[in-house]
């Protein structure tokens, strides 16, 4: 992002900072409140951080005040902003959604702050907003043009059935997925994800990312879905869908994929259901580049969890160059050490720096958030080199930029 707010803004915004640290959360809160009275934009958001534990307004909060801290050092923010772009192209946003967001967040301030904000401080905030918001805009003209373009792309939602579903174990099932349309469809890297616009009877629409579990097609893909015990669209897609089902999808994105001109070994390394995008790694270098050393390093809570475990087996035993280790943090009586896991317990940094070319990998990580919080920092303080340390993180794409902002230097 190139500099090119006022002097005036810049200082303006960065003295809101501790108003932003006392009041954020209720500014952020009251934005959505504002917003939502329009259900065209309330339909954009995925309602599931919206609930109880406001996981949405909270980082938005967060990722404001990152915005404020860095105002006059954007190019800091600048690989948070392009994960965000990705979100919200899968989201499908629009130009035309920005000023309702525009418009709630000024009104936000106004309503929590009072007579504290003032005339000045909101021009300022409308001017750091929009300038962020072209930025955001641009990028996703972009790729929306770029995907639209590619073999068997497209831009919007469309519409694919259900070919047919697998029990991968007692809490992930895996959906194979096929245009309605008939048409190709468009091959994705690596890593990505697909965007689901789920409509069930009695709520609104619902809007979920699920990662793609089956290496590039042209055909068809797989999504592997964990039963999540309080969630909507995972419990329908479980008890509800089945074959024949028509699901509104927009086109895979993601930064996160794998880096397939890369000559150095590569480990997977992922935690529960975490190992969907895994997975299309782990197929797509087993055919297509077989000659690269892979470690697949999954830990799951035992064997009733542990899904896919025999197609992994069956890659890692027909390709000399694959490895795979397995972890059951509370193995069962029936889970056999050596044939069903490898190890008992979590993994720990410790094992990866004996057990992997720690000083040469690429690290490609994928799990709950403790899990990435333990292995992006923890291989980072190991010595591994940031830009060799790659993840996927599920959640409010707003705490993206107050993540990236607040990690610490060794993290990139």
């Amino acid at each position: 992002m190139s500099a090119s707010l006022s002097n005036t803004t810049i200082q303006l915004v960065k003295a809101t900072v501790p108003a932003l640290q006392q009041y954020g959360f209720a500014i952020t809160r009251r934005m959505y409140e504002r917003m939502f009275q329009n259900t065209d934009i309330r339909d954009l958001f995925n309602q599931s951080h919206h609930g109880e534990t406001g996981s949405q307004p909270k980082a938005l909060a967060q990722a404001v005040l990152a915005y404020a801290h860095n105002i006059d050092n954007l190019g800091a923010l600048a690989p948070a902003v392009e994960r965000i772009a990705q979100k919200h192209v899968g989201l499908n946003i629009l130009p035309e959604h920005y000023p309702h967001v525009a418009d709630a967040l000024l009104g936000a301030i106004k309503d929590v702050l009072g007579e504290a904000a003032t005339d000045e401080i909101l021009a300022a905030w409308g001017e750091a907003y929009w300038f962020l918001a072209h930025v955001l805009i641009g990028r996703e003209t972009t790729i929306y043009t770029s995907l639209a373009s590619a073999p068997g792309g497209w831009k919007g939602w469309r519409n694919f059935k259900i070919d047919s579903r697998t029990r991968e174990s007692e809490v992930i099932t895996s959906f194979i997925l096929r245009p309605e349309d008939g048409g190709r469809v468009l091959r994705h890297q690596p890593g990505q994800y697909l965007t689901f616009w789920i409509d069930i009877p009695g709520q609104h629409p619902l809007k979920r990312n699920y990662s793609i579990s089956s290496p590039p097609s042209e055909e068809a893909y797989r999504i592997s879905v964990k039963r999540e015990p309080n969630g909507v669209a995972s419990n329908w897609l479980h008890d509800q869908a089945r074959e024949g089902q028509i699901l509104r999808v927009a086109p895979p994105a993601g930064e996160f994929f794998l880096n397939e001109e890369s000559p150095r070994p590569v480990v997977l390394l992922s935690g529960g259901v975490g190992l969907t995008p895994m997975m299309s790694m782990l197929e797509f270098i087993a055919s297509q580049h077989p000659n690269v050393p892979v470690q697949y390093v999954h830990g799951t809570m035992n064997g009733a969890t542990h899904a896919m475990k025999e197609h992994v087996r069956s890659l890692a035993q027909a390709h000399r160059n694959i490895m795979a280790t397995t972890f059951y943090v509370e193995p069962r009586a029936e889970d056999r050490q050596g044939q069903d896991y490898d190890h008992a317990g979590l993994i720990s940094v410790d094992w990866l720096a004996a057990n992997t070319p720690l000083g040469e990998a690429d690290f490609y990580l994928c799990g709950p958030r403790p899990f990435l919080r333990a292995f992006v920092g923890g291989l980072a303080l190991a010595g591994v080199r940031s830009d060799r340390i790659h993840y996927e993180f599920f959640g409010p794409a707003d705490e993206l930029l107050a993540a990236w902002a607040g990690r610490p230097a060794s993290c990139g």
